[in-house]
């Protein structure tokens, strides 16, 4: 149920996923939009979902940390074996 936006451009270009890298939004400024600055639109999103998919993994990362914290694992045994 977790949504986690990346962005790209200085947030000219922001997608929003879920935990299963699911694209929920797509947001584009329309600044962007020009026919013969395609492929700088394309680099950008590109880039954002780069950036969610890599704020996804940090976060399952924390996620998976807190839970494997109480779970009394001797000091450097890391989740999964």
């Amino acid at each position: 149920e977790t949504e986690i936006e990346g962005s790209s451009g200085g947030g000219a270009v922001t997608i929003i996923m879920n935990g299963k890298h699911e694209v929920k939004k797509l947001n584009i400024d329309p600044s962007l939009i020009n026919v013969d600055e395609a492929e700088v639109l394309e680099d950008l999103i590109i880039a954002a979902i780069n950036d969610v998919n890599k704020k996804i993994s940090e976060n399952t990362n924390n996620q998976l940390g807190s839970i494997s914290s109480g779970m009394g694992l001797p000091p450097g045994m890391k989740l999964p074996f």
